[in-house]
């Protein structure tokens, strides 16, 4: 009989197998690996985080065969997907392990298969895995990172600022994007004054998504330049209106 599976293993960074060598371990064993792609090899090599997904599987008659997902994050956000097919059908009954850059190059090396009569035809079913890389929303840049995240963190004055919790999350961040806020504006500001929203949003290893929101003005009782940095987009924002109403 052929069973789906829905059963997802997500391998954080705390995983005892990181990205790379989950990739040289299904390599190593796939039968046709030198048929991949060096593009898709060479992407590969920037993973951060990576999640192995049993679709489904069928045994008749001492016969067997599964089939395997395998999706890992890169730094830019985009997910790279590979496909394993594994079964005992070839001479000797040993268990053939095979890879493939799409489902259908799965689909059409499992119709190959002599299995029984009784095995239904191989379909991929709709899946809700245990762990789904998210649509990313930014561009990232690997790009001393974590460095970044602290100088942030170092230069903002605000007392309610992110704390030591966030300091460490942020230390291992592999990528970064910063981009100008705009939009919702609030109370005038008295005319001499600058405000400015910034969004820095890191990428961590395991495929999180975290931001930290700047705000850069002069509401100051000298006029120079200040930066507060706030965990959320509201908080920024209800900041920038205090100061504003202040100096009004």
């Amino acid at each position: 009989m052929s069973v789906p599976y829905e059963t997802a293993a997500y391998e954080p960074a705390e995983s005892p197998e990181s990205p790379e060598e989950h990739l040289a371990r299904l390599l190593g064993r796939a039968l046709n690996s030198f048929e991949l792609p060096d593009e898709v090899i060479r992407r590969l090599d920037c993973a951060l985080a990576h999640d192995s997904c049993l679709l489904s599987a069928h045994h008749s008659a001492g016969l067997h065969r599964e089939t395997y997902r395998h999706t890992w994050l890169l730094a830019d956000g985009s997910p790279v997907t590979l496909w394993e097919l594994v079964h005992n059908t070839a001479p000797g009954g040993d268990a053939q392990h095979e890879v493939y850059v799409d489902e259908e190059e799965l689909y059409a090396a499992t119709s190959r298969l002599p299995l029984p009569p009784e095995a239904p035809d191989f379909e991929l079913p709709a899946l809700t895995p245990l762990w789904a890389i998210p649509e990313p929303r930014h561009v990232y840049a690997p790009d001393d990172s974590a460095d970044h995240a602290r100088r942030l963190l170092r230069r903002a004055e605000n007392p309610d600022r992110p704390g030591e919790e966030t300091a460490a999350l942020l230390a291992t961040a592999a990528a970064h994007q910063i981009t100008q806020a705009f939009g919702r504006r609030g109370r005038p500001a008295r005319a001499g004054l600058s405000f400015a929203l910034y969004e820095h949003a890191f990428l961590l290893p395991d495929g999180r998504e975290i931001s930290l929101w700047e705000v850069e003005h002069t509401a100051t009782p000298d006029g120079r330049h200040m930066c507060e940095v706030y965990a959320t987009e509201d908080a920024a924002r209800e900041a920038v209106d205090r100061r504003a109403a202040r100096q009004s």
